[in-house]
């Protein structure tokens, strides 16, 4: 599509931090910006709401880091690989120079974006909608002969008014993996807090996660389909020192509730087939 088509749905393309390529979107129903690199979406407002998403200060706009924030992509693995620990963190493509393919007005007034990224016998499209809520579809089709196994999350940082008086609803009962204390369990009734470093992905859940935020008296609701597991982290106010691209007074600034399938929940793709993960982000409040 050429920059006049664009323009008429809402949609520029230019320049932003570093140089670094962006799409921007502009509706009746909300904004948003998109950077090419890694296809991340750093910013999402719908209208009459304060921005949902948190971008870091510290972030790096090089073209070859990833952009801390925002929802980047974490795609063929989630964290480390799985045999070989010299490959990236988290995979390869939110590092990558994603292409835009289309744009389309939604019958609601929405804006609908189509990203690709060239992969190894992989065909890899995400779509961006821009609406009432945001909506981040991942489509992975396997092109290949043989299974791919992957595992994958829409690593969503959500900003905030504090951390330390949030809750995270919906996960009670669900079997977890915890990074911090190093073991399994089950999350207990009632609602998630915060006070210190929190890392837990939890397994076999399908159902939406509810941030409630009483400093900004707003929910944000996650809701999420083909995707197994949720993840839930905030680096805590002693590891956020470890992160250069984060600065040490922002960790009650976000929380990450990532929409994923990771550790236990391998997806595998057959030949000739694909695999659909998508995440919505809606503001009650």
């Amino acid at each position: 599509m050429n920059d006049s088509e664009l323009s008429a749905l809402g949609v520029t393309r230019d320049k932003g931090r570093g140089g670094q390529d962006r799409v921007l979107v502009r509706n009746d129903l909300a904004e948003a910006e998109i950077y090419l690199h890694g296809a991340t979406v750093t910013h999402y407002q719908p209208t009459g709401h304060a921005p949902v998403l948190f971008v870091s200060s510290n972030a790096i706009f090089d073209g070859a880091k990833p952009i801390r924030g925002g929802v980047p992509i974490c795609w063929p693995w989630f964290g480390p690989h799985p045999t070989d620990l010299s490959q990236p963190q988290h995979g390869t493509v939110r590092t990558k120079a994603w292409t835009l393919t289309y744009a389309e007005r939604q019958p609601d007034g929405a804006t609908r974006l189509s990203f690709s990224v060239e992969t190894h016998e992989v065909e890899v499209t995400y779509l961006v909608t821009v609406g009432r809520s945001l909506t981040t579809t991942l489509i992975a089709a396997n092109r290949s002969t043989m299974p791919l196994n992957i595992t994958e999350a829409l690593h969503s940082y959500l900003a905030v008014g504090d951390l330390r008086q949030i809750s995270v609803e919906g996960l009670a009962g669900v079997d977890y993996i915890d990074r911090v204390a190093h073991n399994r369990d089950q999350q207990p009734a009632g609602a998630i807090r915060f006070n210190g470093e929190f890392d837990r992905t939890f397994l076999n859940t399908v159902t939406p996660v509810t941030v409630i935020d009483p400093m900004w008296k707003r929910r944000l609701i996650i809701s999420k389909q083909g995707s197994k597991s949720t993840v839930v982290w905030n680096p805590g106010a002693e590891k956020i020192t470890t992160f250069k691209d984060l600065a040490a007074d922002q960790w009650p600034m976000f929380v990450c509730v990532e929409t994923a399938n990771a550790s236990d929940n391998v997806v595998t793709v057959a030949p000739g087939t694909s695999h659909v993960m998508e995440a919505e982000i809606s503001v009650v409040g």
